[in-house]
């Protein structure tokens, strides 16, 4: 990780980003609509791979096998692979709006493995333009688009590694379309009171966890930055002076805040961005009483490989 890399400054690639994220969406629904349910929603989270977005192999619908539908962000084109390897790819170029893509994409997939619907509307955004009719959508510049796969590339490497020696039930590093973050939930074992009565809150919000993570910006907050809270947390949890320096909580967002910025101007970007994610399980593993050894072990105590 470089001090070459980009701020991400929302304001500046707002238009982009807003058009990728509803891209990823499409993913999403798929994922939703055919993988086999899991604790926390986990399996409509899609994963950061090395050339993008993409979903975990699918069910076809025809029975046929398995598929992937893929956002590939150094070909800029999504992508249907089924495994018997047949593809077909749809172009995301400048001023092609989301709803075009939607529709071959879907198209796509039901010519590789099946009939398939979706329910486009679209999730967690200022938006509310179906999916496949989204004619408001269509900004898309590869250098911008690069430039955040490079940032978010080497933040999903930061969350690896805080997860890697974790010895309780963890998440893999999600890639989550309607919040548009990477994110990586640690739990304590023990189970929690959803937030709320919404349907996402109920079903993924249901245990005591630990979530790290690290968005591009958004509309909330307009600049990049990793970002941890814990659920359910103590009033005392917003109270601790966590490192680098630099981190802080963030009232208005309920959450410990490092900037993007800040982890690029430190003389060792990684370990600064590993350093805040270690501070917030630390803490939130204190205040929230968990198994002191469970704690221990994000930190390597006792070592993961003897």
């Amino acid at each position: 990780m470089g001090s070459a890399e980009p701020a991400l400054s929302y304001e500046k690639w707002a238009a982009t980003c807003d058009t990728l994220h509803a891209h990823t969406q499409v993913l999403g629904k798929l994922a939703v609509a055919l993988a086999p349910p899991e604790p926390e929603l986990q399996h409509a989270a899609l994963r950061l791979s090395a050339r993008g977005w993409e979903t975990a192999p699918l069910p076809a619908p025809d029975g046929s096998g398995a598929f992937v539908a893929v956002l590939d962000l150094h070909r800029h084109e999504a992508a249907v692979e089924h495994s018997d390897g047949r593809s077909l790819r749809v172009a995301l170029t400048p001023d092609r709006a989301v709803g075009a893509v939607t529709r071959e994409l879907l198209a796509s997939v039901r010519s590789l493995a099946g009939d398939v619907s979706i329910d486009p509307t679209p999730q967690e955004v200022q938006w509310s333009d179906p999916l496949d009719e989204d004619e408001r959508h269509a900004t898309y510049e590869p250098t911008q688009v690069a430039s955040y796969f490079a940032a978010a590339t080497r933040a999903a490497l930061v969350l690896a590694e805080l997860r890697a020696p974790f010895r309780g039930r963890s998440t893999p590093v999600n890639a989550w379309w309607g919040s548009f973050d990477l994110a990586v939930s640690l739990f304590s074992g023990l189970p929690a009171d959803p937030p709320s009565e919404d349907f996402i809150m109920r079903n993924a919000m249901d245990a005591q966890e630990v979530a790290v993570g690290w968005w591009p910006g958004d509309p909330r907050y307009g600049k990049a930055a990793f970002y941890a809270y814990a659920h359910p947390a103590p009033e005392s949890f917003s109270s601790a002076t966590l490192s680098p320096p630099q981190a802080r909580w963030e009232s208005a967002l309920g959450e410990y805040i490092l900037d993007w910025e800040d982890v690029l101007a430190a003389p060792d970007p990684h370990a600064a961005g590993v350093e805040f994610a270690r501070s917030a399980f630390r803490h939130a593993c204190q205040v929230c009483d968990w198994d002191p050894a469970l704690a221990a072990s994000a930190e390597g105590k006792p070592p993961p490989v003897q």
